[in-house]
Order: structure tokens, then C-alpha cells, then sequence
């Protein structure tokens, strides 16, 4: 998959949020069967670039939106890094600007953390929400720990995301990288779940060790209206990895449509559940 091949169908959209450019990846010239514009939310140091290829996927679908979060990809850098709340608080400015009152958020890694803040901050902006690997898990909350996992689900990534990564790490800088950082490890994503009432769709890859299937099992137990899908073979990001089979779980949890659970979502569901 060649990566200016996937990009021709999105455009860069600009819009200014509390005197900062933010730019997103958009493509909007679909019938949009899915009905609620789909807005894709970036992980840890990386930007929308790396969620090309699920929005390419999502676009003869709906109208997709990609921002790139303030301090990454093309967007402008605050005179601080921003933690969660303040990425969150960013977002919904950049939803309010562009004249998106309503949307499903997909997230991946980092992302879930913003969208969960999001929602908890701004609910009538978030009609429904899918988790990709949603970070971190309460028993890996240290960087050690983080870049151990990092390293033992290489494997399971597609070749290209890793120039993906390295490239999106240098736009960012190391001020911005060890800072977020640092605020996605403290941020506690658990904490918040429970308060959102909106349908909530939590997928793991089944060989995600950033994110296991045991902790996103434990995660949709506290979720209201919670779905859980394990994706067999699956690691970490499935945007980037598995953009079609991701967009068969997604399509229909956004069309509202009843989601088939697997035998492997029972069997991680048992064990989230008794985790102490």
C-alpha cells in the first residue's frame, strides 16, 4: 500500500482554534450512507497521516475527518505542550470550527484517551465512539514498561508504519514527544468510561501487548453501552494494519446495526471482568 497512492482522496482542511492553525485530512464527496460524519483522532507523537488508510476505507462511506492534534502532523504548535483535558479541549474548538456539531469519534492508542476526555467534557459533540487499543493500562503505567510492549508488537504492524512513526516523531519534537508522553501515562482513561452514556465500541488487536484484549475486556465492562472485538492476528495499529478488516467491525457498529461477538470476546471478557 503506497502511502501518496492512499492520500489522493483526502484533502488538507484548515481551521484556527485559540489562535492556532490546526490542519486535518478530510474527504467529504461521499454519499455518506453512514450518515454521522466519522472524525479519526491520532495517537501518542503521531499524527493523521498514519490514520490514512482507515479513512481512505471509511470514505465511500462517510464524510471522514483526520485532524492533526496541536503540537503534531501539520498543525501548529502551542507555546506548551497540551496534556489530555487540553488536547480534548483543542479537539472540540477544531469539531466547533469546522461546523461538525455531532460526530462519531474513532480513536487509536492516545486518541481514546483524548476522545474519552472529549466526551466527558463535551458529550452532545460525540454521537458514538470506537476505541482502537486504548491506552494505558493501569498495570504497564511507566515508560520502561511502555517501550517494552512498543517493541513486542513490531511484529505484528505493518512494514511501512514504522517510517511512519519516525517521521511523525521528528515533526514533533522531543519537547513534544517526552511531555505527552508523560500526560498519557498519568492520564487514567478507566476513570472516565463509566460516565459515558453514548454507544461505545472497543476493539483490540489480539496481539496488541500495548493495549491487550485482557485490558480493553476490562475497559468495555465499565462502558454504559459497551461492545468488545477481538481481532484475530490483529497488534496494535489496526488503521494502519488492518484498515479493512477494521472498517467491517466499524460499519455497522456506526450504522447501528447488531455486532456479531466472538468466541475470543467472551473468553477476554471473563478475564477483564475478575481482574482485580
Amino acid at each position: 500500500m503506497a502511502m501518496n497512492e492512499q492520500d489522493r482522496r483526502l484533502q488538507s482542511r484548515w481551521a484556527e482554534v485559540s489562535g492556532l492553525r490546526m490542519h486535518a485530512r478530510a474527504a467529504t464527496d461521499a454519499a455518506a450512507a453512514i450518515g454521522l460524519p466519522v472524525v479519526l483522532v491520532h495517537g501518542l507523537v503521531v499524527s493523521s497521516r498514519y490514520m490514512i488508510p482507515l479513512a481512505e476505507q471509511l470514505a465511500d462511506h462517510a464524510h471522514v475527518y483526520a485532524p492533526d492534534l496541536p503540537g503534531f502532523g501539520k498543525s501548529d504548535h502551542p507555546d506548551r505542550p497540551l496534556d489530555i483535558a487540553g488536547l480534548a479541549d483543542a479537539l472540540a474548538g477544531w469539531m466547533q470550527a469546522t461546523g461538525l456539531a455531532r460526530a462519531a469519534l474513532i480513536g487509536n492508542s492516545m486518541g481514546c484517551q483524548v476522545i474519552a476526555e472529549l466526551a466527558l467534557r463535551y458529550p452532545s459533540l460525540v454521537a458514538r465512539v470506537v476505541l482502537i487499543g486504548p491506552t494505558i493500562d493501569r498495570h504497564g503505567r511507566n515508560v520502561l514498561e511502555q517501550l517494552r510492549r512498543l517493541l513486542a508488537v513490531g511484529p505484528h504492524e505493518a512494514p511501512g508504519l514504522l517510517g511512519v512513526q519516525v517521521r511523525d516523531i521528528w515533526s514533533a519534537g522531543l519537547r513534544e514527544t517526552f511531555a505527552t508522553a508523560r500526560f498519557a501515562i498519568e492520564d487514567q482513561i478507566e476513570a472516565k468510561l463509566p460516565a459515558l452514556h453514548m454507544p461505545v465500541l472497543v476493539v483490540s488487536g489480539e496481539h496488541d501487548s500495548i493495549a491487550p484484549p485482557r485490558w480493553a475486556a476490562e475497559l468495555t465492562s465499565l462502558l454504559p453501552q459497551g461492545q468488545l472485538h477481538i481481532l484475530p492476528g490483529g497488534g496494535h495499529a489496526l488503521n494502519y494494519s488492518a484498515p479493512v478488516q477494521l472498517l467491517e467491525i466499524v460499519e455497522p457498529f456506526l450504522n447501528q446495526q447488531p455486532l456479531k461477538v466472538s468466541n475470543v470476546y467472551a473468553e477476554c471478557f471473563a478475564v477483564g471482568a475478575t481482574a482485580s
